[in-house]
């Protein structure tokens, strides 16, 4: 028996006019992992909602946990029994949280479940120390972090023991730590014949499932096992969707497409990649969890009085509660400049972004923006006239009946003229792509699109500075390569930006510096280059390298390049011309 099976699926949220779901037939088998990939709108989330028993189709049939929910009509008690044994983790964290207290929301599923007192306590324990939450149990989970919040729903679905576990990009909002912790929980889950349903735009993350399903347009476009779908290079680019760098890096080599970094080094292997290439001895690539360095004095950065910031931290102590959110902390941001600030979830990071847009103040210490200090309430409006942010979730700063007069309302607060507010509307609609939404609803657009216009309205304020809280989580890859671009051509104009991200690899190709935090205060401050030269630090700090740098490191762990010999690319490209340049030619056989 089936865990789930779909038939001929179609769903429309606006009367047939579109299709969400269009002729969608799937079957899932009882233990399987499924990942499903898909650009923003081809109907995943979708998808994930009609597996986990939340919405019924328009057409179609619709089989869950053993009982026919939809066929033709809904069966409420199919769809009842569905739902207590299906597990369903959110996009966005916060729709899915429901008291004031960790543990009571943890607890909520299965006390409505009816569980023994007893029992209910024990699997809350479990699962907050499974997703590493313990040390939160008693915390309101509205002063969490986005990253620590989507913890808190996964073990809010893990306490229900769901026979499925449907999971819509559980990782988006997380750390390089808090991704791994996810997977290895997978994993586990999936070691217990937990059957698994994972919604993610992490290509990397689809190499564990059993089965890898691509979405486009509301229809199932390609499926198999992670190999086969992987070898589809050209259409998963026509889907919008990137490669496992495995993958992007074998095919740039000329090599078949490789799914796996393991895959890459036995090619890389039995091709004689370099001058003396050792044959791997274990049949695979080992990624290491730390590398070896020399513990480095860390110079934080700290203001000049004498050179005019952008930003300016000084001595700036923040709290929550008791422990300090921020110890301390002085750091710049110069005139055009693009910092990036890393750290694990709730090292400050958000916090920082906070107090730099005066939307708190700190207990001691002074936080500047060009010049102007943020304490000084008669100067605010000029201060926040100077500075941008764009929020974790910058769809959530929209409100407007149409994008144009979304992107207008800021210009208006200032008391511009309707002309120079026209001005500015079609400016930001021009640059960001957007031309022919001016008249849409920002609510009916594509994830990726609603960030974009949130970014409109910020840059038609025309800052000085722009803060930016993870712009690109959540994002399919080419709502993600777009926003770069944005992000670069901003730099480029000479705003002084300020971003904050879990993705080392945006990290490493966008910043001119980079400020590792660390409970508050700066661990390591360097460029990209400087600060990703201590990887192990960084995995001790719960953070990661770029993963072409941990795939250098894998090859030559596996023996195919000696110690070193790959030198310390960041990107992709970087690594496939130090591979080539090994192989001793200006393209590789």
């Amino acid at each position: 028996m089936s865990r789930a099976q779909l038939e001929d699926v179609r769903l429309s949220y606006d009367g047939g006019l579109t299709w969400a779901l269009d002729g969608v037939s799937l079957r899932i088998e009882p233990g399987e992992r499924i990942c499903v990939l898909g650009s923003n709108g081809s109907g995943k989330s979708s998808l994930a909602q009609v597996l986990a028993g939340l919405v019924a189709p328009d057409e179609g049939t619709v089989e869950l946990a053993g009982r026919t929910c939809f066929d033709g009509s809904p069966d409420p008690n199919a769809y009842r029994h569905a739902r207590r044994v299906t597990g369903l983790v959110f996009q966005n964290p916060e729709d899915q949280i429901v008291t004031s207290v960790v543990a009571d929301d943890v607890a909520f599923g299965p006390e409505n479940l009816g569980i023994e007192r007893t029992d209910i306590a024990r699997r809350v324990d479990e699962e907050l120390g499974r997703v590493a939450m313990s040390a939160y149990a008693q915390a309101d989970p509205a002063r969490l972090s986005g990253g620590q919040q989507q913890r808190v729903a996964i073990a809010s679905a893990l306490t229900m023991h769901p026979d499925m576990l449907v999971l819509d990009e559980p990782g988006a909002m997380l750390d390089v730590r808090g991704r791994r912790g996810v997977m290895y929980v997978l994993d586990l889950l999936q070691e217990a014949s937990t059957t698994l349903v994972h919604v993610t735009h992490f290509m990397d993350e689809a190499l564990a499932a059993d089965r890898v399903i691509v979405m486009r347009g509301g229809r199932v476009v390609l499926e198999g096992t992670p190999a086969e779908v992987f070898a589809h290079a050209r259409e998963l680019r026509e889907c919008g969707l990137d490669l496992p760098l495995a993958t992007r890096v074998s095919l740039e080599l000329g090599l078949e497409p490789c799914a796996s970094a393991s895959e890459l080094a036995h090619t890389l292997a039995e091709k004689g990649a370099s001058q003396g290439a050792v044959t791997p001895t274990r049949g695979g690539c080992r990624i290491p969890n730390s590398l070896t360095f020399d513990a480095p004095e860390v110079a934080a950065a700290s203001p000049s009085e004498n050179t005019p910031a952008a930003l300016r931290f000084s001595n700036v102590s923040f709290s929550y509660g008791a422990a300090p959110t921020l110890d301390g902390l002085s750091f710049e941001l110069a005139r055009g400049e693009l910092v990036a600030l890393i750290g694990q979830t709730g090292s400050g990071k958000s916090t920082i972004a906070r107090l730099a847009c005066a939307l708190a103040n700190p207990q001691s210490g002074e936080v500047s923006v060009c010049g102007i200090p943020a304490a000084d309430r008669k100067r605010r409006r000029e201060l926040r006239g100077k500075i941008g942010f764009v929020m974790q979730r910058p769809e959530r700063q929209l409100f407007a009946e149409t994008v144009a007069e979304d992107i207008a309302y800021g210009p208006r607060n200032l008391g511009l003229s309707e002309e120079e507010v026209s001005r500015r509307v079609n400016e930001q609609l021009e640059f960001l792509g957007i031309v022919d939404k001016a008249s849409a609803s920002p609510f009916d657009l594509s994830g990726g699109q609603q960030r974009l216009v949130a970014l409109g309205g910020v840059l038609a304020m025309e800052p000085e500075v722009l803060v930016l809280d993870e712009p690109i989580a959540g994002l399919d890859p080419r709502g993600a390569a777009h926003l770069r671009e944005h992000v670069r051509a901003l730099h480029a104009r000479g705003v002084a930006v300020l971003m904050i991200s879990h993705s080392m690899e945006d990290v490493a190709e966008l910043a001119d510096r980079v400020i590792v935090l660390d409970h508050g205060r700066i661990a390591l401050a360097g460029t990209p280059r400087e600060v990703f030269s201590h990887g192990e630090a960084l995995h001790k700090l719960g953070l990661g390298t770029p993963a072409p740098l941990e795939l250098a490191h894998g090859l030559e762990g596996a023996g195919v390049f000696a110690p070193g010999e790959l030198g310390q690319p960041l990107t992709a490209s970087a690594l496939v011309t130090n591979i080539t340049r090994l192989r001793g030619g200006d393209r590789p056989c």
